[in-house]
């Protein structure tokens, strides 16, 4: 008897350990609660913002897994009387989810038919076998490409080619955990950084461009945008590549054993069949539809319809997609879009917006600088709570407000908008890489603060230099 209550205590104590920011994250949200909400903000928007708190404990710290997390802010805006449930379902359940779950499910299909390796050693050829070149490549394909089709569409299709580099360096990835970080946050903060470089890198770009349309600002052309906005993304890929590179030095330095394994696999899969021509024609469509239909038809709808054209020729079977799709990251996805959504309804993000800008109001109306440094950050923080185009929505009137040229004012919250580094549940690209299995959210604070630091720091000194040289 007294062995098992010893044993018991000592799973209690081990169980309470493991948990313990759980309990903290609790204990600091229940304290809030207590506190009436402050002036100018709605008893729901103030309870909604201390979820958020609570979330981004959770999905930093993960005491428990990130798919309760998921489930907990479900349920707590409901519980706490934030929305109804059927609103929290409605805004739950969104294009960008069926996106999310479409664009993995698309990769798990392109894997099962070797595309990944095919791809991959094309890549190879032109980088070399060096580690960092590799790297550098990686970063700079992701940039190019999300700069024109956004950075869902190409982490979609990177993902599979750097599995293949990791697992073929090595089976047991936990051997190569700092490779498989490299190489993963090479693809999607890649991908971040070119998605500001034209306006049809994100939805937030096109958002601000209508924003810019109701203010009376000056017509900004495609071109334009380049111009404004190119060459920091240009700027910011060395840095991106040195910061990982300190950050997650990888256990070899060349991937020789890797692209061996990729020549042999490749060789033995033999010349392209018709089925190979078929599961890349499939994939192609839904690249044109994701270029040229998907603001009439959505992201996710095409890329579902793309997940029903593999299963309905038989390219891959239900059992095997399903069992490799994490739909866990689906959930945590979906749930921090209905979080997004209700602090634009309560009105939490609009009143916290203005009070941080009414902090800083003598500041903006002295140093033109201070304004810059002051929509870098509110809108770079935003960005890593809810999404890039909701940050732009809420975030764009107030900043466009503010004294200054709107162009100017504009453009920065366009690119600040797109550093969402720090969480999983940042941006898709982040959530993206995150359902590989190989990273943990700890991970994205530990390399994503240094990030975004100089990504914001790059950013103020390129605003109040380069654009000086240009005539709006």
């Amino acid at each position: 008897m007294v062995t098992a209550k010893h044993k018991l205590l000592v799973d209690l104590i081990y169980w309470v350990t493991r948990t313990r920011w759980l309990f903290i994250a609790f204990l600091l949200g229940g304290l809030l609660l207590v506190f009436p909400a402050p002036a100018g903000l709605s008893v729901e928007g103030y309870r909604l913002l201390i979820i958020i708190l609570v979330t981004l404990i959770l999905i930093i710290k993960e005491p428990i897994p990130l798919p309760s997390v998921a489930f907990l802010v479900v349920v707590l805006q409901v519980y706490l009387g934030v929305s109804g449930a059927d609103d929290v379902a409605q805004a739950f359940m969104s294009d960008a989810v069926f996106f999310i779950m479409g664009s993995l499910m698309l990769a798990v299909a392109i894997v099962h038919q070797g595309w990944d390796a095919r791809i991959a050693l094309g890549i190879t050829v032109l980088t070399g076998n060096k580690t960092i070149w590799l790297t550098l490549g990686l970063i700079i394909l992701s940039a190019i490409l999300a700069s024109f089709i956004g950075e869902h569409t190409v982490v979609a299709l990177m993902l599979p080619i750097a599995m293949s580099l990791i697992r073929f360096t090595n089976p047991d990835t936990k051997k190569v955990a700092n490779l498989a970080a490299l190489l993963l946050f090479s693809i999607a903060y890649g991908s971040i950084i070119g998605s500001m470089g034209t306006p049809s890198g994100g939805g937030r770009n096109a958002i601000m461009l209508g924003y810019w349309k109701e203010f009376g600002a000056p017509k900004v052309t495609y071109l334009g945008w380049m111009l404004h906005v190119y060459p920091l993304v240009i700027i910011q890929i060395p840095v991106l590549l040195l910061v990982l590179w300190k950050s997650y030095r990888p256990e070899v330095m060349r991937l020789d054993s890797s692209l061996r394994k990729l020549r042999v696999q490749v060789g033995r899969a033999g010349k392209i069949t018709y089925q190979d021509i078929l599961s890349a024609s499939i994939f192609f469509l839904v690249f044109l539809g994701w270029i040229f239909f998907s603001d009439t038809l959505g992201l996710g709808i095409i890329a579902l319809t793309g997940v029903i054209l593999y299963l309905a020729t038989g390219l891959i079977r239900w059992e095997v997609m399903a069992r490799h799709v994490n739909l866990g990251v689906v959930l945590l996805f979906g749930a921090m879009i209905s979080l997004g959504v209700q602090i634009k309804n309560t009105g939490a993000a609009y009143w916290l917006a203005q009070k941080i800008i009414y902090v800083f109001g003598s500041g903006i109306e002295s140093l033109s600088i201070v304004s810059d440094i002051l929509v870098l950050t509110i809108t770079g923080l935003f960005a890593n709570v809810v999404s890039s185009s909701a940050t732009v929505a809420v975030l764009g009137p107030v900043n466009l407000n503010l004294p200054g040229d709107p162009l100017h004012l504009g453009y920065m919250t366009a690119i600040a908008s797109a550093f969402g580094f720090l969480t999983v549940a940042a941006a898709p690209a982040c959530t993206i890489i995150y359902a590989s299995g190989l990273l943990k959210g700890k991970d994205f604070l530990r390399v994503g603060w240094k990030v975004g630091s100089l990504a914001l720091l790059i950013t103020l000194v390129y605003v109040n230099t380069y654009w000086r040289l240009l005539s709006w």
